[in-house]
């Protein structure tokens, strides 16, 4: 095997940069020294991003976006159907499991859909009721637990016949 040839040219001296701003800003490792290759300003001189703006890829409040939230609403009824019945065999793990598994998906969801003070408070009293269920089967008291299941139920009823 024969080494490649050195692309260094007789008579250059070796470049150099200095965080792409003094120097030769031209070099491969280089190639971009705080948003300078940006066809616009971005987001901040640390960022590649651009300012968010009318040709921003996301438009909050898309359909494709509500679209999805629905359906981490649509899950979450049927996780929280499972609750009762995984309070009454004292299945404290299960309990637990459920509320953690979706339910950060669930909060996300319902805090982007809910965009007025009746939607809001809603969330809240869902949230609380959520909370009690988790705090009851941690503490493993099964009446607890499944009334605080079957109050998760109706709130988040009443919360997604609003939203």
């Amino acid at each position: 095997m024969i080494p490649a040839a050195a692309n260094a040219a007789a008579g250059e001296s070796p470049r150099f940069s200095v965080f792409g701003l003094l120097g030769d800003g031209t070099s491969y490792s280089e190639g971009a020294a705080y948003g300078s290759d940006q066809s616009s300003t971005t987001y901040s001189p640390y960022s590649v991003y651009g300012e968010a703006g009318k040709d921003s890829l996301y438009k909050a409040g898309a359909t494709e976006y509500i679209v999805k939230k629905k359906a981490v609403l649509a899950e979450t009824e049927k996780r929280l159907a499972r609750l009762e019945g995984y309070s009454a065999k004292n299945q404290w793990f299960n309990v637990n499991e459920e509320m953690r598994r979706y339910m950060y998906e669930t909060r996300g969801a319902i805090t982007y859909l809910a965009d007025t003070k009746e939607k809001k408070a809603a969330a809240k009293k869902f949230y609380l009721s959520i909370e009690a269920v988790s705090l009851a089967a941690t503490q493993k008291n099964e009446a607890k637990c499944t009334a605080a299941a079957k109050d998760a139920v109706s709130t988040f009823s009443a919360l997604t016949s609003i939203l």
